[in-house]
């Protein structure tokens, strides 16, 4: 019996249908997934909570007198690139306490979520930011903040605590560059610096499913999908116009695919520790990690969005068909 897909690493320019896929496969039967997905009931990770919490804290922030730590505005894009890094670097601990079944437990979810960000953003030279905020300022965020973000660590938790047997999870992500640039992408743009940065862990057990849209399709979705109470929701938030043409105008997939020494791949290689007669020593590993690619320059996942009861059989079985293909290449 084949066996089925460990970690998926969901990638796309914003909008491209990430999220459609992954509600479209919690509609399907388990015997659906594993004969024509070749995957397990999912347990899925995702960046976007950790952005929209960087905007909740900087506009809180601005309510209390004080500078922004995360963004130059509202609607503008990181101050400084390496918070990329600190996304991943997120993903890469939620992985860890995902494996471990570790449960979080502490008396304010919100100043939890504070220490993890200055944590994170500390790998890549950023200074613990949270920590310097004066502490009756840091209370009051701590409390305009405390609901929301114990709801997502309930949802943690939930997911930490679910059974790994026969389980794949998903680790949703976008990354790209300015419009019109040249490859390869410059760090910390890029998937190429996303994959430099991800735990050996992941790289080990991952493969890569990539939606395949333009970047002018990705624009013109993100407008679609955004609703002005929509900023907290996976399905309908939208990325300023400035992040889109500065940060999603491109990205380096396909350079990366084609850049690979290995067909259908991405080469990651870097310098790892490894230990030699007893000595801490840094050696170089590569991985070559499956990439398919669904193809959704045809819009095959916008009718996702809608009531299950309200899909077409037509929309539905494109969808179904589409995506088994680019599974089941992997």
């Amino acid at each position: 019996m084949s066996k089925l897909l460990d970690t998926v690493l969901l990638l796309a320019l914003p909008a491209s249908g990430k999220s459609e896929v992954r509600r479209f496969m919690e509609h399907l039967t388990p015997a659906q997934c594993k004969k024509d997905m070749k995957m397990g009931p999912t347990l899925q990770l995702d960046d976007y909570p950790y952005v929209h919490f960087m905007h909740r804290i900087d506009d809180e922030l601005e309510k209390l007198g004080l500078n922004y730590i995360f963004y130059h505005g509202a609607v503008r894009p990181f101050k400084n690139g390496m918070e990329w890094g600190t996304l991943v670097e997120l993903l890469n601990m939620d992985y860890e306490d995902l494996n471990n079944s570790t449960v979080i437990n502490v008396p304010s979810a919100a100043q939890w979520l504070f220490e993890r960000l200055d944590t994170a953003r500390s790998k890549f030279g950023m200074g613990r930011e949270l920590g310097k905020i004066p502490w009756d300022a840091r209370i009051k965020l701590g409390e305009a903040m405390e609901e929301e973000v114990a709801e997502f660590l309930k949802e943690k938790n939930k997911t930490a605590k679910a059974d790994k047997k026969g389980k794949t999870i998903i680790i949703e992500l976008a990354r790209g560059g300015a419009n019109g640039s040249v490859m390869p992408l410059t760090p910390p743009q890029g998937y190429a610096f996303a994959f430099d940065t991800f735990s050996e862990h992941i790289l080990n057990r991952a493969k890569i499913l990539y939606v395949w849209v333009t970047p002018e399709e990705s624009r013109r979705k993100n407008y679609e999908r955004a609703r002005p109470d929509g900023q907290s929701s996976i399905l309908h938030h939208g990325v300023p116009l400035e992040v889109m043409l500065g940060e999603y105008g491109c990205d380096d997939m396909e350079y990366l695919i084609e850049a690979s020494d290995v067909p259908d791949t991405v080469k990651v290689e870097r310098f790892v520790e490894a230990k030699k007669g007893g000595k801490l020593v840094y050696v170089t590993k590569k991985w070559n990690i499956p990439v398919a690619r669904f193809d959704n320059r045809s819009d095959l996942t916008t009718f996702i969005r809608k009531e299950k009861k309200n899909w077409k059989e037509k929309e539905y079985k494109a969808m179904y068909s589409e995506l088994s293909r680019a599974l089941k290449s992997l």
